[in-house]
């Protein structure tokens, strides 16, 4: 069991990981192994809160397919535990940002001195425009 929060658990049993070809630079290598991990995760097998959901989804984005499963790329290292490891911390990391409920924001009031800063600079540029102009002598 891999531990997300205190509330939430995942059995290591419902990741699926698969080891396919990496693509870009790697020599004569890169086209005779597979180390690139390419982990599949569905999120219907665990039960979350229903705003939890919608933020997990949000998160993955693309990641995550219609029928709810996550699919993480990771072919960052040469080895197949290394690239392992990395799906496996990135799912969890995902999972626990999901799992975090966003502050609520509390509307403030701009302060009075702020208002009359704000004035004086709208003012300020004002005058600096005003003096730009052509001005005409009347004699």
């Amino acid at each position: 069991m891999l531990r997300v929060s205190r509330d939430l658990a995942i059995d290591e049993n419902d990741i699926e990981i698969v080891f396919v070809r990496a693509s870009g630079p790697g020599g004569q290598n890169v086209n005779k192994v597979s180390t690139a991990a390419q982990l599949r995760f569905d999120t219907r097998k665990i039960t979350l809160p229903a705003d939890a959901e919608q933020r997990l989804a949000r998160l993955a984005g693309s990641r995550m397919t219609k029928d709810g499963v996550i699919v993480i790329q990771a072919f960052r290292f040469r080895t197949q535990e290394r690239n392992r490891a990395d799906a496996i911390e990135r799912l969890l990391e995902m999972l626990k940002e999901a799992m975090v409920r966003p502050t609520p924001r509390r509307p403030t009031k701009p302060t009075f001195g702020s208002k009359q800063r704000r004035l004086e600079g709208k003012k300020h540029r004002s005058d600096i425009k005003a003096g730009r102009g052509t001005r005409r002598f009347d004699d």
